[in-house]
Parts: C-alpha cells; sequence; structure tokens
C-alpha cells in the first residue's frame, strides 16, 4: 500500500482551516449577515462587501482539494478523478456568482450541483480491498462517507426549497464534513504506512542476518 506524501497532509489539513477561516472572515465583513440563515456563496455574490475574499477561498480552497487528490496515492484512481473534477466544477462557483434580481442562476447552480456531487461521491470510488487497506478506504467506511454527506446535502437542499431558515447553516455543516473527510482518509492512509516503515528496518537486517 503507497504512503501519501508530506504536501498531501499538509494540502489535507490546510482544506477545511482555509475554508472555514475564508467564510468567517467574509462574513465579518458584511454589514448585515446572519450564517445560520445565509448562504455561503451570498458572500461572493454581486453586491456583496469584498466579495473577492469568499471569490479567493472558493478558488485556494479547491486548489488544495486538487493537490490532496494527487497525493492520495492508496485510493483508487476512479475516486481520485471524481474529486477532482467535482472540485473544478465547484470551482466554477466563483466564476458564476449570484446576481441581485437572479432567484435562479442557472450558471451558478450548475456548478454547485457538480460539484456537490463530485465531493460526496468521491469515497465509492476510491475504496478498496484487503487487509491492509487504510480504514478510510475499506467499503463499508467509504459508504457510510457517502451516506452521511449524502443526506447533509439532502438537508441543505430541503433547506433552500422550503425555507425553513437554516440553510446556511446546513451548507456549512456539509461544506465541512466534505472539507475533512478527505484529510480523515489521509490520516488513515499515514496511520497504516507507519507500522510498515518502522518494520521495514527489522526485515532488513534479518536479511542481512541470514
Amino acid at each position: 500500500m503507497r504512503d501519501v506524501p508530506w504536501w498531501g497532509v499538509v494540502s489535507s489539513v490546510a482544506t477545511p482551516v482555509l475554508l472555514v477561516g475564508g467564510w468567517t472572515v467574509a462574513a465579518s465583513l458584511q454589514p448585515r449577515f446572519d450564517p445560520v440563515a445565509d448562504t455561503v456563496s451570498a458572500l461572493a455574490a454581486q453586491g456583496a462587501a469584498d466579495r473577492w475574499v469568499m471569490t479567493l477561498t472558493f478558488v485556494v480552497v479547491g486548489g488544495c482539494y486538487i493537490v490532496t487528490a494527487l497525493a492520495l496515492r492508496p485510493a483508487r484512481a476512479a475516486g481520485r478523478l471524481i474529486l477532482i473534477a467535482g472540485v473544478l466544477a465547484g470551482m466554477l462557483v466563483a466564476a458564476n456568482p449570484e446576481r441581485v434580481g437572479d432567484a435562479y442562476p442557472i450558471g451558478h447552480i450548475i456548478a454547485a450541483s457538480a460539484g456537490l456531487a463530485g465531493l460526496v461521491t468521491w469515497p465509492a470510488g476510491a475504496w478498496r480491498r484487503g487487509p491492509a487497506v487504510p480504514w478510510g478506504l475499506r467499503p463499508a467506511v467509504a459508504a457510510a462517507a457517502v451516506a452521511v454527506q449524502f443526506a447533509l446535502v439532502v438537508w441543505f437542499a430541503a433547506e433552500l426549497i422550503l425555507g425553513i431558515g437554516q440553510v446556511g447553516l446546513a451548507e456549512r455543516i456539509a461544506g465541512v464534513a466534505q472539507a475533512i473527510w478527505p484529510l480523515a482518509v489521509v490520516l488513515s492512509c499515514r496511520w497504516s504506512a507507519a507500522p510498515a516503515k518502522s518494520a521495514a528496518p527489522a526485515l532488513a537486517q534479518d536479511k542481512n542476518a541470514v
């Protein structure tokens, strides 16, 4: 089982930190903003104060996701490609911001939907079988990750459609879950590789003794 390089650990840690930090700073710059009732996209919408902060956050966080996907060598290529494709689609949200007076911005909706689809489903394409597979890439764990993230996205969609008043909260919880899962998988791969690394010198000594 291949290991995840150190730069993949850095990018996976940076993803949730930059995401939460970015929307927190962007929200603090608004004259009026309710993080429970207002969406993250509103922070990058036309007319928002210092909208470049959230736009830049979308781009930088997307770059971190891509670096993490490239570093996740123990995962199947299909899952890594799904993650990259979803992130690239999600980054188009920055290029298709919400506009004043447009209740249904088609470009924004398509980009956001494609991005969410990739971030939710990539574990289903990344799992592997075998006794040496890290726990984050095992089929049952991957299926659970998809199920939980899908449920959070359904909650977000229900808030958007029904207007219950917690759409911002639902979006943020879903976003954090999607950002944390690649980190969890990376850490599971590192932990699984650690015993093999520590055993390698002992095996080499045994061979030399023989």
